[in-house]
């Protein structure tokens, strides 16, 4: 009975919401100026102010027009979209990640899944039916789509999809391309396209201000270090080892915190590699960086266990494999906004004499 009373309610809401996603409970505002909104290390979207008109382009293909009000034209080739949105769904973690750190929760009524998940005010609005779950990419609920009666739904094109079905309710598809991102700052950056979205332009602005402060600082003092350790990344799974290349942005996090990864010359963001080919590269790095869901606490056998050709490397025999379990951290779902925090991890692993003498890392330590 309470997904048909759902059901019914957002059709009723839909019906009174044009193409560009508003309803009628919105009243014709408009603002005498935009908040500037400046992108400096994201190369996924472009934004370009006229008037009351902000002209937001995401990848190549997707154009759309923010405004104030139902009135205001705009050209034929963009999406009228009227901000702030007070209702939305996240496909992702990263994307959640956006209104986590903005304190949005609130204008987030649909998400895919709680698997994983870790953040306690997100799982008290989906236990009160305040957020719903409308199934996975490829898979999803329209009818629990129409019940979050979104204005506009973000979604993730490297995913599965499933869009199709979603497409037909009218609702606007906003891509969020934030996990094709190379650079951490360029990634956390995309604070500021959600902001322009929920009218929390000022507040994405200073967050990510400080995000870019604190990363700088510590990039800085990095950088004038005498010795540089070298560090490789991942495990062997399914036969093959799934090595970082040297565009991606953790890469880019190692160089940062004055390291020198191990493919630092490869110009891909990633690459499947045989062992013999991975241990050539990395027998004689100094530090290991290892990310899984390992469900009880890991450890050197367990990592000899999973392969025994583990034991070769250097930093196996040094104790020196730094390590994350995402089973006992929200890494997926908060890191994207946290560059500094990663960054800041790995400084202390690499040059601890240049953070404070009881800093606790946060996500990163080095295995015992």
């Amino acid at each position: 009975m309470r997904r048909i009373i759902y059901v019914i309610t957002a059709l009723v809401l839909c019906a009174c919401a044009g193409k560009n996603g508003t309803t009628s409970g919105q009243s014709d505002t408009t603002t005498d100026s935009l908040v500037e909104v400046s992108v400096k290390y994201a190369t996924g979207f472009t934004v370009r102010d006229s008037a009351d008109v902000r002209f937001v382009e995401v990848g190549k293909k997707d154009r759309f027009a923010l405004v104030h009000s139902d009135d205001t034209p705009v050209p034929a080739d963009y999406i009228k979209v009227r901000v702030p949105i007070y209702n939305t769904i996240c496909m992702t973690a990263l994307q959640l990640s956006n209104f986590t750190v903005l304190n949005a929760h609130d204008v987030v009524k649909g998400i895919t899944s709680t698997k994983n998940l870790f953040n306690q005010d997100i799982l008290q609005r989906v236990k009160y039916e305040q957020i719903v779950k409308i199934g996975m990419e490829g898979n999803f609920d329209t009818e629990l789509v129409l019940a979050a009666n979104p204005n506009v739904i973000f979604i993730s094109p490297s995913k599965r999809g499933g869009y199709d079905a979603i497409k037909e309710t009218g609702i606007t598809l906003v891509p969020h391309l934030g996990y094709k991102e190379l650079d951490p700052l360029g990634q956390a950056e995309w604070i500021k396209f959600v902001g322009m979205f929920i009218g929390k332009e000022k507040e994405a602005n200073e967050v990510f201000a400080g995000i870019e402060k604190r990363y700088f600082d510590l990039k800085e003092a990095a950088s004038a270090v005498s010795f540089r350790p070298t560090v490789f990344s991942g495990e062997m799974h399914y036969g093959n080892w799934h090595a970082v290349g040297g565009k991606n942005y953790l890469a880019q996090i190692f160089r940062d915190a004055g390291a020198d990864y191990v493919i630092n010359d490869d110009e891909t963001s990633g690459e499947d590699l045989e062992f013999e080919k991975m241990y050539a590269l990395a027998a004689n790095a100094d530090y290991w960086r290892i990310l899984n869901s390992f469900p009880d606490d890991f450890s050197y056998e367990a990592l000899k266990a999973s392969e025994p050709r583990n034991a070769l490397f250097k930093a196996f025999k040094e104790k020196k494999v730094i390590y994350c379990n995402m089973k006992q951290q929200p890494y997926y779902e908060i890191t994207p906004v946290q560059p500094d925090v990663l960054l800041k991890d790995f400084v202390a692993i690499f040059h601890p004499e240049l953070v404070e003498p009881d800093y606790q890392p946060t996500y990163y330590r080095l295995l015992e």
